[in-house]
């Protein structure tokens, strides 16, 4: 069974302390195929109400371009950050794309952004390994999964949500449930535009 239709099914249990990683970047294909931004209020309305925890940290991962390498500013990224801090609560990791001078000798100099957060994910799950009995991570990164797997060998329960378009198949087997947010209607917010040029 799914954990969509364990959740319809109420059959999730109740659940002292819950940490939740999400991984921005990951979820970024499933907000491009629903053509809608996740609502992130909605989503702590939703991991509040299905896995009714105790106590609850969340953690929200993001690279952002770096201020003068686009030709519109950052200030309504560093804003949305500081609801997430300061409105929701969220503890919010963040760091400036890396940019990476690649030559291509068809095409000349070029540069390449990078913004991985795993590092900055695993090093925060392990630090609060002692905090929590049950983690929820929105991403199907398969670089997880020796984290993931030695999380359940400290007897943690796993949770995975992320998109059908973006989880490897070892990810979205590897924990104790695994859910596709395009199929839970509850967490969505507003379209997704094309920014004006």
């Amino acid at each position: 069974m799914s954990l969509l239709n364990s959740i319809k099914n109420n059959k999730i249990i109740k659940i002292d302390s819950l940490y939740v990683f999400i991984d921005s970047s990951n979820l970024w294909a499933a907000q491009k195929s629903k053509q809608k931004l996740l609502d992130y209020n909605k989503v702590l309305k939703y991991i509040k109400d299905n896995f009714k925890p105790k106590t609850l940290k969340i953690f929200y991962y993001a690279a952002y371009p770096a201020e003068g390498t686009r030709s519109y500013a950052m200030i309504n990224k560093h804003k949305f950050f500081t609801f997430l801090k300061k409105g929701l609560g969220f503890e919010v990791r963040k760091k400036p794309l890396k940019r990476i001078k690649i030559i291509n000798n068809d095409m000349g100099e070029g540069v390449k952004e990078k913004g991985d957060m795993d590092v900055e994910i695993t090093v925060d799950a392990m630090y609060h390994i002692d905090k929590y009995d049950t983690a929820i991570f929105f991403s199907g990164d398969s670089d997880f999964l020796p984290l993931l797997n030695h999380l359940k060998n400290n007897n943690k329960k796993i949770y995975i949500l992320s998109s059908r378009n973006n989880i490897s198949e070892e990810l979205r087997t590897s924990g104790h449930g695994y859910c596709d947010v395009l199929d839970i209607e509850d967490i969505w917010g507003s379209d997704l535009r094309s920014r004006k040029k």
